[in-house]
């Protein structure tokens, strides 16, 4: 089993009467590329500065690396992150960004700044002003000032909000590049399913304040990819007929249906070997549902 580096238990944040983030357990692996989904208020930004440090919960626990309430303090330095916009001085090239930052850190390695400016893609524009930078770009170096102190947890709030499709490639590379080459465990917030999907490794769905869902990769493809559907009564009553016809790649989902994986061109004759024995079939198709269809679905559609 892998390594749980973050959990929440019931975490609530209340503004009044409002409850922005509702009872949330969550969990993180370490190395995981977290994919955090839900519409544009949803409770994500709430549930990312509670993490990092920046808001308090009203109630429940959160625990990092080990350490939990009062201990939190010792290792928040192990957190970078970039909630909503970054605070960058326009007037100032990337490399006196960074360089700051650095200093307020107490960093003093010779290249430092430099390396991380090859990591976010800026080396060629470390002298040029932020003012004439595009939003790709300082995003990236958004991403970069969260970098110093060499986290172990990085934090993104919709980084790729508002990007051109260059933008997005840009960003999305650049946390490829951050997982794989450091290891690092990256939670990742959006209302962009299909992008994060290029991506995350894990996915948590929140709605309203409320986590609906956590699952791997493999589990959403699972759900999103094409299959055959069998809509009956008792749907362990095709289980023998199944096996018996060599399938071995299904899934009894609900008291209704069957999810056939395999073999999708036998859907007519897996109907005819089931009615032959006596099974009632209500209904058999071939279905895709696309991710952004599931989680339109999973959230009560498009018009809420």
């Amino acid at each position: 089993m892998s390594e749980i580096l973050l959990q929440t238990k019931g975490l609530t944040k209340q503004y009044g009467r409002h409850c922005a983030v509702d009872q949330v357990n969550l969990h993180i692996k370490k190395g995981a590329v977290y994919g955090f989904i839900g519409r544009n208020g949803a409770g994500k930004t709430t549930f990312l500065k509670m993490i990092s440090g920046l808001s308090s919960p009203t109630s429940g626990e959160i625990e990092m690396f080990g350490y939990k309430e009062k201990e939190l303090s010792r290792v928040r330095s192990r957190i970078g992150c970039l909630i909503e916009e970054p605070g960058l001085y326009g007037n100032m090239s990337a490399f006196e960004n960074l360089s700051m930052k650095c200093r307020l850190f107490g960093i003093k390695k010779r290249d430092y700044v430099e390396q991380i400016l090859e990591t976010i893609g800026l080396k060629e524009a470390g002298k040029k002003k932020i003012k004439h930078f595009s939003l790709g770009m300082k995003q990236r170096l958004g991403i970069g000032l969260a970098l110093v102190g060499e986290p172990d947890l990085l934090v993104l709030d919709e980084p790729i909000n508002g990007l051109d499709p260059q933008g997005i490639v840009e960003v999305r590379d650049m946390i490829l590049k951050l997982s794989e080459e450091k290891h690092m465990t990256i939670i990742i917030s959006s209302h962009i399913l299909e992008e994060l999907s290029k991506i995350a490794t894990d996915y948590g769905i929140i709605h309203r304040g409320v986590l609906l869902q956590e699952l791997s990769r493999e589990e959403l493809m699972k759900k999103c990819c094409e299959r055959i559907e069998i809509t009956m009564d008792q749907p362990r009553q095709a289980v023998p007929i199944l096996d018996s016809m060599g399938f071995a790649n299904y899934q009894i989902v609900d008291s209704e249906h069957v999810f056939i994986y395999e073999r999708l061109e036998e859907s007519a004759l897996l109907n005819r070997e089931l009615n032959r024995s006596d099974i009632y079939v209500k209904e058999i198709k071939i279905t895709n549902e696309e991710l952004e269809t599931y989680f339109l679905n999973m959230t009560g559609g498009a018009n809420i």
